[in-house]
């Protein structure tokens, strides 16, 4: 694999055609995915012979959050010789606090800017909302079920930042494993439309579903608060949880309606069957519902379109000499929490 360390390299650079259009893991590798300034930048070293001048830079976000990306970082630079301090995956970092430490020659590194920047700053505001509403949330499950809202190319990379934020698991099959767990989920509106009635879909579900995965879409075709009933009774101790995924075009998930699902429920003698909410959450909307009763919570679009956690790198040694660009203070930045990762 040739990595893209001058213009000429990015000249001769020809992707496949018939492709999708998100990054290869080699095209990231090989520095594709770089902003064009790094080759320009190394083309102008090398004429200076300055090329593996030995460098530190220092990578901080520019706000509060929760750390995620580093594995990945680490993935990047396995092969190039560079020293890398690092805060940990799942760490609350400070505004502007040192989260990555880089020390080595420029050539070996400076042309992954982009990608270390970029890998930072999207999971690391993943995680963050995702610890919003694990806050919201207290001790209650939480799934992802972010996936369908962004490019199947990242959708692995947003579940696993969303566990590190604090959920308990996440809908998409490749993200699940990633993180050494399985995905989770029920069956969507499609399965219920088919079929043709919630009972026959439940029933069904006991077939094929494992123990720990027998919750039961309500809101398909009648009150979800009568399908509740029906599927309870029709399965009994056997149902696990309900789903209430409401459309806005009904008014969404509202707290009345829960109340109502859950006493339901409790008159009918199906207190152990759980209420699982889906659809247009957010931390406060979580902390309502938990509060009417709902036991846990499926959440996709928040996180999905969570800010990235903007990172900036600055150099702040050039060959062991404290510099700085204007504004930035010269040499490292103590942080005693960094720890040597490569």
């Amino acid at each position: 694999m040739r990595v893209l360390r001058s213009m000429q390299d990015v000249a001769a650079f020809r992707p496949a055609t018939s492709r999708l259009r998100s990054a290869t893991h080699e095209e990231i590798l090989q520095g594709a995915t770089s902003d064009v300034y790094f080759q320009k930048t190394y083309d102008l070293l090398r004429l200076a012979g300055r090329e593996n001048t030995p460098v530190v830079a220092e990578v901080f976000g520019r706000r509060e959050g929760i750390l995620a990306g580093v594995s990945e970082v680490l993935e990047v630079m396995r092969e190039h010789p560079v020293r890398i301090e690092a805060l940990k995956d799942g760490d609350q970092i400070a505004p502007k606090e040192v989260v990555m430490r880089l020390e080595g020659a420029y050539g070996a590194f400076g042309i992954f800017e982009t990608a270390i920047l970029g890998i930072l700053a999207a999971s690391s505001g993943w995680a963050s909302a995702a610890r919003a509403c694990r806050e919201a949330a207290g001790d209650k499950p939480l799934i992802a079920f972010g996936a369908r809202h962004v490019h199947p190319a990242i959708a692995s990379a947003m579940d696993v930042a969303a566990m590190l934020g604090g959920f308990d698991g996440c809908s998409s099959i490749l993200g699940a494993r990633l993180a050494g767990t399985e995905a989770s989920g029920t069956v969507p509106h499609a399965a219920a439309l088919i079929i043709g009635d919630t009972v026959q879909v439940a029933k069904l579900q006991m077939q094929t579903s494992p123990v720990g995965g027998r919750t039961v879409l309500v809101d398909t075709f009648q009150d979800e608060a009568l399908e509740a009933l029906r599927v309870g009774e029709a399965l009994g101790k056997h149902l696990e949880g309900i789903r209430l995924d409401t459309p806005s075009e009904r008014g969404g998930v509202t707290l009345d309606l829960v109340r109502e699902v859950r006493a339901r429920l409790d008159q009918a003698g199906l207190a152990h069957v759980q209420i699982f909410v889906s659809g247009g959450l957010t931390p406060d909307r979580i902390r309502e519902l938990s509060e009417a009763g709902v036991d846990a919570f499926g959440v996709g679009h928040y996180i999905a379109v969570a800010p990235p956690l903007e990172m900036t790198m600055d150099i702040k040694e050039v060959e062991g000499s404290p510099v700085a660009k204007r504004g930035r203070i010269p040499g490292r930045t103590p942080n005693p929490r960094l720890q040597r990762v490569q």
